[in-house]
């Protein structure tokens, strides 16, 4: 049968064979594992990996003290002032909206703190130090973005849209909990939000990230009407040292992945800080090894964290998509979790310096006050008002009963299998035989949602 060339056309619509087809193949221009030539008398390499690269009779290795550090991009001093007169601050009513988010984030992390080790709570993770580089980058964002994070992103979630409410409902895993009660603490997720639900293993959203990028990049390529959306990934320097970050950053180089990677280096990977952790520049040196658009800024500058955001996500549509890396100098004020004593690992008087001498929402606060938009009858009502509101979502959340035992069977496939269903009335049979052993009045309906 004679097949009309028009559907055979590369990109067409209708194209009738799978890219896998002998004659889809056939179509196709012809890509040699390499096409770099290397001429007689050639001056450089001409190569793959080392497409400019000029000969030397010098013998000479390249040494790391011999390159500069990688600077750190700031915007807003210390003190409070716009360091570049050119800079363009955002509108005064997001420069507000920013710092209430991380007042608010700020005020959950000392109250969720002492809730659980009050006992009221398994486990929890604060972001003191952080709360700039997590708001700020997510105010560059658009909610159509898809976002990754590692477990110190409250601040973006927060910035999103994320209310008291949703944070104190997957904290203590209630039956109003979107990922039904399912997960420990601090592992939020919203779909509404675009946000995947975070897990405990260390960097495995960042290939999923990458994974994700390509994913939207084929989409538009199948369907240029779809609207352009990034992926942006969190993580921490410490998760830079996994496997999963290095393949992760290779497959979004390679592919041309929209992906904007951003690392809170907040100098510690739990006990182990960054000198322990490598002895490159940074994470941001990792980038640029990997071909990767790279920048470092200062994570305490929450103004400059969204500007540089802002232009990594123009940059990372361009010509088709391709990856950025942010490397967010923050140094972390807390301990790493609940269970972690960073006084064991570091002087008490170095964290309290930190904290004292300069930290994100300090910074902010001196830029409104100067501005005339913030002042210390402000900062006592606002404060008190977003204390108010955690406290009272928190006693809602903590006196809510958990999902019905059933959703713990649910949602594994479309429909519950046999051995599932067999599974779930195991269960029932064992609470029924020993009705003392078990206290299932927390549960949403009780033994008697096992009912298949």
């Amino acid at each position: 049968m004679r097949i009309p060339v028009a559907r055979l056309a590369r990109g067409s619509r209708h194209s009738t064979f799978l890219p896998g087809h002998p004659i889809y193949r056939a179509l196709q221009p012809q890509r040699w594992a390499s096409s770099l030539s290397q001429k007689p008398g050639s001056a450089g390499v001409r190569f793959p990996g080392a497409v400019d690269s000029k000969f030397t009779n010098a013998m000479q290795f390249e040494l790391p003290a011999t390159y500069p550090a990688i600077p750190t991009y700031r915007a807003l001093s210390p003190d409070g002032d716009i360091i570049d007169s050119s800079f363009t601050p955002p509108p005064d009513s997001l420069a507000l909206s920013m710092y209430e988010n991380m007042l608010s984030i700020s005020i959950m992390d000392i109250i969720m703190f002492d809730a659980q080790r009050q006992g009221r709570l398994s486990f929890y993770m604060t972001s003191q130090g952080e709360e700039g580089t997590c708001v700020g980058s997510a105010s560059a964002l658009t909610k159509e973005d898809v976002i990754f994070c590692q477990y110190r992103e409250a601040g973006v979630f927060a910035q999103r849209g994320y209310t008291f409410d949703d944070f104190m409902s997957q904290l203590f895993a209630n039956k109003k909990d979107a990922g039904k009660g399912r997960n420990m603490p601090v592992h939020y997720g919203s779909s509404a939000l675009n946000i995947h639900t975070i897990s405990s293993p260390l960097a495995t959203q960042i290939p999923q990230a990458a994974g994700a990028a390509y994913a939207l990049k084929m989409q538009r390529l199948t369907d240029p009407n779809t609207p352009l959306r990034i992926v942006a990934c969190y993580f921490g320097e410490g998760a830079a040292s996994e496997g999963d970050f290095h393949a992760a950053l290779n497959i979004a180089a390679t592919r041309s992945c929209p992906v904007v990677f951003i690392c809170r280096n907040n100098g510690y990977a739990i006990s182990t800080p960054t000198l322990e952790q490598y002895r490159g520049d940074g994470i941001a040196s990792r980038g640029t090894g990997y071909g990767i658009d790279t920048i470092r800024v200062d994570g305490n500058d929450i103004l400059a964290v969204r500007e540089v955001t802002k232009k990594a996500r123009e940059m990372a549509l361009q010509d088709g998509g391709r990856p950025v890396l942010i490397e967010a100098m923050s140094y972390r004020i807390s301990h790493h979790s609940t269970s972690d004593d960073s006084f064991a690992y570091r002087a008490k008087v170095e964290v309290e310096d930190w904290k004292r001498r300069d930290n994100p929402i300090t910074r902010l606060r001196k830029y409104l006050e100067k501005k005339d938009l913030w002042s210390d009858e402000k900062e006592a009502e606002a404060r008190g008002r977003l204390r108010k509101e955690c406290l009272k979502a928190f006693a809602q959340a903590e006196k809510e009963k958990k999902p019905p035992l059933r959703t713990m069977f649910e949602d594994v496939y479309e429909e519950m299998t046999p051995e599932i269903k067999a599974q779930m009335k195991q269960l029932k049979e064992v609470i029924d035989r020993y009705p003392d052993e078990y206290d299932v009045s927390e549960f949403e309906g009780g033994k008697d949602t096992l009912s298949s």
